[in-house]
């Protein structure tokens, strides 16, 4: 297994592994399929690129035998990262690679981005992805928001999605959390 920063080379790659995660594609394992709540891409390669242009953001991604497994972004906030565009291959799920990969995005959060907080946003309905997380050491905030509308659009008719942020301290446990700042 490597990690290493994506490039635009991988474009294509990302856009479809987020999609067999989230989307699936009618057959793979997993348990991160948001089908039962979405219609419609996850993300496209003009959001993709939109996040390696970004001078804040980190797109990690996580490489097996030459295949992408893997990817999550990092994004600057001073003293806060934020998590997000985590994926793992349906057929890796349950192998242990998504708690790497959550770690190397902790590691760059920390040693990289002198980051002391790292955050993150997750469908409040989804009981099992809430507890993965608790699991390794983020707190439920009790923040809970409306998805933002330009996600919306592809959100399935009657179906209300609400994101709850959680949060973890990296490093120093004298750092209170209570505080986001």
């Amino acid at each position: 297994m490597e990690f290493r920063t994506a490039t635009e080379r991988d474009v294509d790659a990302i856009v479809a592994l987020v999609a067999r995660a989230y989307r699936g594609t009618g057959g793979e394992p997993g348990w991160t399929t948001e089908a039962h709540l979405f219609d419609g891409p996850r993300t496209d390669a003009d959001q993709v690129r939109a996040v390696l242009a970004a001078p804040r953001d980190t797109l990690v991604v996580a490489e097996e035998s030459g295949a992408l497994v893997g990817c999550c972004t990092v994004t600057d906030r001073g003293r806060i990262a934020y998590f997000g565009m985590f994926a793992v291959s349906p057929a890796a799920q349950g192998s242990g690679l998504g708690t790497a990969l959550l770690a190397e995005a902790e590691r760059i959060a920390r040693h990289e981005l002198g980051a002391a907080r790292m955050i993150m946003t997750v469908i409040a309905s989804r009981a099992e992805l809430l507890a993965w997380y608790e699991r390794r050491g983020y707190r439920r905030t009790g923040t809970v928001a409306p998805l933002p509308e330009e996600h919306a659009v592809h959100v399935r008719t009657g179906v209300d999605v609400q994101l709850e942020t959680l949060i973890k301290r990296l490093g120093d446990a004298d750092t209170p959390l209570r505080t986001l700042g």
